[in-house]
């Protein structure tokens, strides 16, 4: 009977520990404050109620949204904005969630998030630069700095050589506004009032904007002063072959050859083509003169190869007319037809080379500045080794009395010409070489004859491409 006694009484003390320890736990676990020494972001709420802390965050992280913020650049008004605006951003998502485990779930949930409560929670800060960027845009900068200035390279009417400084200008330094908004914003949610009254004024980090093109950097080109100057005259050109000159000089004028370029006579008359066009004028048409477009182009082409010439520079493509020009010495001309003859030359001095080009009175005139020996120059001769007499052409005329003829047209000699250059040091002769071997065709003489019978005429000649030098094609 004892032993009964004393198991109902263990039994009825087990029950009461077990509702003390339940009701314990439930007191524990049901808890509507925070734990003691509780903070968030320096925001002391240790014993607060959890539902007004909850409020209480989301309010404190707006207000820290709304700071205002004014950017300022130097003698620059100041830009006025929020923090938020500024793209700015707090986020307390890691301390909402430790909240909600403290009245959310199971007790013993509850109880094992209070007993392992952090005693600190903070709130996160993020940092776009988006909106700032299209606030304080490439316009923003240009309108209160604004724009550099390149630096400038002319050539005087006397052909010296004048460079104006470019000017620098500021951009914003992206890296270090980042770094000193980082530095200012505030990060702790104490001090309602403070939050509330918070000002914060901040110097824009500017960076140097220089020039595209700066004065070191034409210098570097190394234009230091005129090489060579080469003129051909132009006679009695009448308007049209005077217009296509000017149109074609007008074209290679300011040329700027970089180390190692080709200039590309085509692409110059390509771009006259575009700009001016080209007017009636004589050109060549396999061998003769005849009218049509663009005639007196090889003027330019030629006087530019005698200035290549004169500089020492390589010709990667020239060929001489088909007749000899009145403007040049046989063997120093250069011809061009669209599509199959073309003049280029290369840049070779190591440094930057400046053509000038144009028509002043009846006379063209290139120029070449660059980089040159001032103690270097070269001379160009030409001669003829051979002339090449005109052979007849017959053809047939029946209204002529038999036997009769008549010259329809006059033949024209030919030549073959070779041409040297001479390079000189210190005035004393060097290197001799031979620049080309031409031929100028003979063209035949023309007679109309009246057989009557005798002889069969001579078989019809094949015919011959149209090649148009000294011109363009018809459009």
């Amino acid at each position: 009977m004892r032993k009964i006694h004393a198991a109902l009484i263990a039994g009825f003390g087990l029950l009461l520990a077990g509702s003390l320890a339940a009701g314990g736990l439930n007191l524990y676990g049901t808890q509507r404050t925070l734990p003691a020494d509780t903070a968030i972001s320096g925001w002391e709420v240790g014993g607060l109620d959890i539902a007004e802390v909850q409020a209480g965050l989301q309010a404190r992280l707006q207000t820290l949204e709304a700071t205002s913020l004014t950017l300022k650049a130097g003698e620059q008004s100041g830009l006025t904005l929020t923090l938020k605006e500024a793209g700015v951003t707090y986020e307390a998502e890691a301390a909402r969630q430790a909240l909600k485990s403290l009245t959310e779930g199971s007790l013993i949930e509850r109880v094992q998030a209070r007993w392992s409560w952090p005693r600190n929670l903070n709130a996160g800060i993020h940092l776009d630069p988006a909106p700032l960027q299209k606030k304080l845009s490439p316009a923003w900068e240009q309108a209160a700095f604004g724009a550099p200035v390149d630096a400038v390279r002319r050539i005087t009417g006397d052909d010296r050589i004048v460079y104006t400084p470019g000017t620098s200008s500021f951009e914003v330094d992206w890296t270090g506004l980042e770094l000193a908004l980082q530095a200012v914003i505030p990060t702790r949610l104490d001090g309602t009032h403070a939050l509330q009254t918070s000002r914060i004024q901040l110097e824009i980090p500017l960076a140097v904007k220089p020039p595209n093109i700066t004065l070191q950097a034409l210098k570097d080109q190394g234009v230091e002063r005129k090489i060579v100057q080469f003129s051909t005259s132009l006679g009695a050109s009448g308007p049209g072959r005077s217009f296509n000159v000017e149109a074609a000089a007008k074209a290679v004028d300011g040329t700027v050859l970089p180390p190692g370029a080709v200039f590309d006579y085509g692409k110059a008359i390509q771009k006259a083509q575009t700009e001016t066009g080209f007017r009636e004028a004589p050109v060549i048409v396999n061998g003769k003169l005849q009218p049509g477009t663009g005639g007196g182009i090889c003027q330019v082409s030629s006087t530019l190869y005698n200035a290549a010439l004169r500089s020492g520079l390589e010709i990667v493509e020239r060929r001489n007319h088909s007749l000899p020009v009145s403007y040049l010495p046989k063997g120093l001309d250069a011809t061009f037809a669209e599509g199959y003859i073309n003049f280029r030359f290369r840049n070779n001095t190591g440094k930057y080379l400046i053509i000038k080009a144009g028509v002043s009175g009846r006379a063209l005139t290139i120029k070449l500045f660059g980089t040159f020996p001032e103690n270097v120059t070269y001379s160009v001769e030409s001669r003829t080794v051979k002339v090449l007499p005109p052979t007849d052409k017959y053809v047939s005329d029946p209204s002529l009395p038999k036997g009769g003829s008549r010259v329809l047209q006059q033949g024209k000699t030919g030549y073959v010409v070779e041409s040297y250059i001479t390079r000189y040091v210190d005035g004393k002769a060097g290197e001799r070489k031979l620049l080309s071997r031409d031929t100028y065709y003979a063209q035949k003489r023309v007679i109309a004859i009246n057989r009557g019978g005798m002889s069969k005429s001579a078989p019809p000649e094949s015919p011959r491409r149209q090649l148009v030098e000294d011109g363009v094609k018809s459009r």
